[in-house]
């Protein structure tokens, strides 16, 4: 199969040797994303909403790219420094990826010791991606 790298400037450039994503037929499989502002690769102030806020709109943004959305993540991996600040990420989680009573995607949250640059929380996630024949409206029926 072939694989594509996925390059946006809507979110941010990698800080080491990886691809933001990777396509594979037809699946997307993102970079983790932690709270960086892709205009000044800073880390965003404030807590854990306003970083899952931050990292929900970076997935978006590689989605996007890569002819996916965030409504055809079929798998999540939440990586969070403290499992006290679950639900509290898990109010933005529902807001990106909650799909009103659809299915949501599968999901894994395992609190680590330490994530890049001392962020709170950084997300993965694996993505079918859209055919050009499909309309959006009837991908999850």
């Amino acid at each position: 199969m072939t694989r594509t790298a996925i390059a946006t400037d809507q979110a941010p450039a990698a800080i080491g040797p990886y691809s933001q994503g990777i396509r594979v037929g037809d699946l997307v499989f993102t970079a983790g994303q932690i709270p960086l502002d892709p205009a000044t690769m800073q880390v965003v102030a404030g807590g854990i909403t306003e970083q899952a806020t931050r990292v929900f709109e970076n997935l978006k943004a590689i989605l996007d790219g890569a002819g996916s959305h965030l409504d055809c993540v079929v798998k999540a991996t939440v990586y969070l420094k403290d499992m006290g600040d679950f639900a509290a990420m898990n109010a933005v989680y529902e807001q990106y990826l909650g799909r009103g009573g659809k299915e949501p995607p599968a999901r894994t949250t395992v609190e680590v010791s330490r994530l890049p640059k001392d962020v709170l929380v950084e997300v993965d996630v694996i993505a079918q991606v859209l055919n050009d024949q499909t309309p959006m409206a009837s991908w999850f029926v």
